[in-house]
C-alpha cells in the first residue's frame, strides 16, 4: 500500500507541478470545449491520453524506445498549439472534431509520455519489477488529469452562471491565451529541433 501511494503521489505531483506546466496547458485546451453535461465524453478523452502516454512510458521504462529529448521538448508545445487551434476552428462543432481529437489525443499522449520517460527511468532504475510502479504512476497521472478537468468544468459553470460567459467566448479566450504562451516555447526550442531533424 505504501508503494502504491508513493508512485500514485509521484504521478499526481508530476502533472500538477506548476514549474513544468506544459502538461497542464495541454489539459486546459483539451478540456475547454466541454461542459459538465459532456463529462463522460471528456473522461473518455482524458483516459485515451493516459493510455497513449502510459504506452510510451512502458516502452521507455523497458528501454525498448529511446527518443532524442530535444525532439520531444519541441513536440510537446507543438501538440498544445495544434490542440488549441482545433478548439478555435472546431471547438463549437464537437461532432466534427470528436474523432479527430481522439486520434490526436492518443498520438499526443505518446509525445507527452516520452516527456515523462526520462524522469520515470531514473525513478525505476533500481526496481526489478517495473510494471506495477508504472501502473501506479499512470493512475496518479490520470487522477491529476481528472482533477484539472473537474476544476475547468466548475470554473466555466461559475463564469457562465455569474457573468453569463458563453461557451464560444470561453473556448476562444482560453485557447488564444494558451497559443500565446506556447508560441514562445516553440520558438525557444525550434533551433534544437531543426538540428535534430537535419543531422
Amino acid at each position: 500500500m505504501n508503494d502504491f501511494l508513493l508512485y500514485f503521489k509521484l504521478g499526481l505531483t508530476h502533472v500538477l507541478d506548476f514549474k513544468a506546466y506544459d502538461h497542464i496547458l495541454f489539459l486546459l485546451v483539451l478540456v475547454v470545449p466541454y461542459t459538465a453535461k459532456q463529462w463522460k465524453e471528456l473522461l473518455y478523452l482524458v483516459s485515451i491520453f493516459t493510455v497513449g502516454h502510459t504506452l510510451t512510458l512502458a516502452l521507455a521504462a523497458y528501454k525498448i524506445l529511446e527518443v532524442n529529448v530535444g525532439l520531444i521538448e519541441f513536440l510537446i508545445p507543438f501538440t498544445i498549439f495544434v490542440t488549441a487551434l482545433l478548439n478555435i476552428f472546431f471547438g463549437l462543432n464537437s461532432k466534427a472534431s470528436t474523432k479527430l481529437k481522439m486520434v490526436c489525443t492518443f498520438c499526443f499522449g505518446w509525445v507527452h509520455g516520452l516527456g515523462f520517460s526520462y524522469y520515470l527511468q531514473m525513478l525505476l532504475a533500481d526496481t526489478d519489477s517495473k510494471l506495477i510502479p508504472l501502473v501506479e504512476f499512470a493512475l496518479g497521472i490520470e487522477g491529476a488529469q481528472v482533477l484539472i478537468a473537474v476544476v475547468m468544468l466548475l470554473l466555466f459553470a461559475l463564469l457562465h452562471l455569474i457573468f453569463k460567459v458563453t461557451k464560444r467566448d470561453w473556448i476562444l479566450v482560453c485557447s488564444a491565451i494558451v497559443v500565446g504562451i506556447v508560441i514562445p516555447m516553440m520558438e525557444e526550442r525550434f533551433d534544437a529541433f531543426l538540428k535534430i531533424i537535419t543531422s
